[in-house]
């Protein structure tokens, strides 16, 4: 029984897109030549930034002849409908054959459907998963009308056995099957020629491309534990910025820098953020002080300097990126030490809902449903609607404009900041939770009466406005809100 290696080369796909194609790749291809009569053993995907690719062992040679019987119209039907069913089965009427059924004498077709080489029916069914194949964005180029998620370059398709290998012919748009793939980029751009699976993949290995994303993970992963305990320092773990990581390098070479003194007062959140969101660095913290002090950046080469110039060119933008996160900081402090309400003030220009007013309105809602809730929960009335008022202060801030995801964390810096009770800080971050079934359920009085509030009004809110979920929508997360409210309940013994 042969095996099937498949690999479509490209320009770089994005990082988000990878395990999906992969996984999509396998899908189309093994569904589509099962429905072809070719079965197989196993099958396994791979991606990497610039290929996706597919091998399959033990598939048949053919797929197997099979007898095939059709039932047709009734006895006596018009012409045109019995011509029409014939044409469909191929046949003639004298090889139709009638038969008694519960509903009359009906026309029955039998044919035997001639079994078809392995490579035939690869042919088809891949050339089909490659002009409908379901990237969420992609990309014309050229005058072809081929579309891919970027460049497709060339297209390997070889069928093997322990004898011999062949190339399944193939021709979409110009671009022709072969044998050929290329490695690394930078470091082994020439052209590989391959025969099979355990082949490519070694070949690949030596020309600098590691072809599994989650070998390529580990690796990542490894490399930048050993270089921070070295440095008495440890990793922040972050299992998507390093699926991430792992999608935008075929040859991972991880790197340490550190970070500019001048920063290092920064809250280690704003400092991962910062890293994070813009230039997919991993944190790298001081256990003992919970401080981020170093940052782990992942490069796609090797280079003669170890690194060297690739880190300070990175160090510099971090510069640069870091500055803007201290003058955020810094200025958001100033108006928090001074004057935290006008930030709630600010609000009142926002819009929550048309029907619902501003964000200033609903606070003030959110307040006083605070207040009434206090004594059930058991907390103190005036705190908790203090509490209420300060708790979204922060989405007026240059600190969430910049990267809302810290919404919330920041409202508790700043509330601390500015002298507020360690409830009323503490609120202002955990009265968005829980955000999921994983998420932790607040047990503060205080964060619990805001908690329940701010989610009691989204509900009577959308409910009065007639905006409740679908079985497919729920854009304001209504659900969410419901379910947040029975775990603070049940959690907290209510």
């Amino acid at each position: 029984m042969p095996d099937l290696l498949i690999e479509l080369f490209s320009e770089e796909i994005p990082a988000r897109m990878q395990g999906r194609a992969a996984d999509d790749l396998k899908k189309l291809m093994t569904d589509g030549m099962v429905e072809a009569g070719l079965t197989y053993a196993s099958a396994a995907a791979f991606s990497t930034p610039r290929r996706l690719c597919l091998t399959v062992e033990g598939l048949l040679a053919e797929s197997p002849t099979v007898r095939e019987e059709r039932k047709g119209p009734k006895v006596g039907a018009p012409d045109k409908a019995i011509e029409g069913f014939l044409r469909g089965a191929g046949l003639t009427r004298d090889q139709l054959e009638e038969r008694d059924t519960s509903k009359g004498a009906v026309y029955f077709a039998s044919f035997e459907k001639q079994g078809r080489p392995a490579p035939e029916i690869i042919a088809e069914v891949l050339e089909q998963t490659i002009r409908t194949f379901p990237w969420p964005k992609s990309m014309r180029w050229g005058t072809g009308s081929l579309r891919w998620v970027r460049p497709l370059h060339s297209i390997l398709c070889v069928l093997s056995d322990e004898a011999s290998s062949e190339v399944v012919p193939l021709d979409v748009d110009g671009i022709t099957s072969g044998k050929a793939t290329y490695g690394h980029r930078f470091m082994a751009p020439n052209q590989i020629t391959v025969n099979g699976f355990e082949d490519y993949e070694a070949q690949l290995k030596r020309a600098f491309v590691v072809l599994n994303a989650g070998e390529r993970a580990d690796a990542i992963w490894e490399d930048a534990k050993n270089q921070a305990f070295a440095n008495g320092l440890e990793v922040v773990e972050d299992a998507g910025l390093l699926r991430e990581v792992a999608g935008l390098v075929e040859w991972p070479v991880v790197l340490m820098g550190e970070i500019a003194e001048d920063f290092l007062g920064l809250p280690p959140e704003v400092l991962q953020t910062s890293m994070k969101e813009h230039q997919k660095f991993f944190s790298v913290k001081n256990a003992k002080t919970g401080r981020i002090e170093r940052f782990i950046t992942v490069a796609n080469r090797e280079t003669v300097d170890n690194g060297a110039t690739i880190l300070a060119g990175n160090q510099k933008v971090l510069f640069a990126r870091l500055s803007d996160a201290k003058f955020f900081w810094e200025n958001d402090l100033r108006v928090a030490t001074s004057d935290m309400a006008s930030w709630t003030a600010a609000l009142s220009n926002v819009t929550f809902h048309n029907k619902l007013g501003t964000q200033a309105e609903r606070i003030e809602r959110i307040a006083a449903l605070a207040r009434e809730l206090a004594p059930v929960v058991g907390a103190d009335a005036d705190e908790a609607e203090r509490a209420a008022k300060l708790a979204k202060a922060d989405l007026s801030s240059e600190m969430v404009y910049e990267f809302p995801e810290l919404q919330g964390l920041m409202g508790r810096y700043y509330a601390e900041a500015a002298g507020e009770t360690a409830a009323v800080a503490a609120a202002a971050e955990e009265h968005y939770a829980p955000l999921g079934p994983s998420d932790a359920v607040p047990t503060a009085p205080v964060s619990v009466a805001v908690s329940l509030a701010d989610k009691i009004d989204t509900l009577t809110g959308f409910w009065a406005i007639d905006e409740k979920p679908t079985g497919s929508k729920d854009p304001f997360a209504l659900r969410r809100a419901a379910l947040g409210i029975i775990r603070l309940v049940l959690e907290n013994d209510l």
